[in-house]
């Protein structure tokens, strides 16, 4: 019997896949069979290694997301590098904290471009990439729990991850007739780099595993069943979905 979780001839781009959720998505896709290449500012040096004891092949494009003007040649040299690209995995992102009456424009601009402007056009590209030569292709954006509520303190990051939720279901009408599968991973409170200060913050992280059933924070291993499943051929038919991944937060 063939096995619909099975990634083997496949190659997924992660972006961000230097640590993190990144990494634990890009080692969990290669453990099912994909080659990795990865985009970001930051050495993948540790994933590289990760993925090589899968046996997978590892590739990095080193670049800024933010850079409106070099986005696409990011996507390009990714491709040249593994000859062709199945599975997207947007993945990448920024956070800036501050009260909503005293956000500046800037902090506003540089989450967006990275969370929302760059994850839409990956998409693009990633679309015309596979529709080009008629293959099938699997998006995974990665949304928020504040895709769903309203946070604190996070105006920027709340509205771009709202907008990952609702572009996700828009590409998803708009693209699954042509092969492509867009779906989005909502992660619940990670402990990762972006959640840091809440984790050392002694009140908030009480708070925070008070409302957490499973009663811990995740660790990135656990968006790895997640992510092959939406990059795999068991999620033929899922289309537009976003995906909690959260210790059961959202049911509480």
């Amino acid at each position: 019997m063939t096995n619909p979780f099975d990634l083997s001839g496949k190659t997924a781009l992660v972006t961000g896949a230097n640590t993190g959720l990144g990494q634990g998505m890009a080692v969990s896709l290669a453990e099912a069979g994909a080659d990795i290449v990865a985009i970001g500012r930051s050495s993948a040096a540790d994933t590289a290694k990760a993925v090589a004891a899968t046996g997978r092949k590892f590739f990095e494009v080193k670049g800024d997301l933010s850079d409106k003007d070099g986005l696409e040649d990011l996507f390009k040299k990714a491709v040249a590098q593994t000859g062709a690209v199945d599975i997207l995995v947007n993945n990448a992102g920024i956070i800036k904290r501050n009260d909503a009456i005293d956000f500046t424009a800037e902090d506003w601009d540089s989450v967006m471009d990275v969370n929302i402007r760059a994850t839409f056009f990956l998409c693009q590209y990633f679309a015309r990439h596979v529709t080009s030569d008629n293959r099938q292709g699997k998006i995974i954006n990665i949304a928020s729990m504040l895709s769903y509520q309203g946070g604190i303190r996070v105006a920027s990051y709340t509205a771009s991850k709202s907008g990952v939720m609702g572009l996700t279901r828009l590409l998803a009408n708009e693209w699954a007739n042509k092969g492509i599968n867009t779906n989005a991973i909502a992660p619940g409170y990670f402990a990762t780099n972006n959640t840091a200060a809440l984790q050392a913050d002694e009140k908030r992280n009480t708070e925070i595993l008070g409302r957490i059933p499973a009663g811990r924070w995740g660790n990135p291993t656990d968006l790895g069943g997640a992510a092959v499943f939406l990059a795999s051929s068991a999620s033929d038919y899922v289309q537009g979905i976003t995906l909690p991944v959260d210790g059961g937060w959202l049911a509480r």
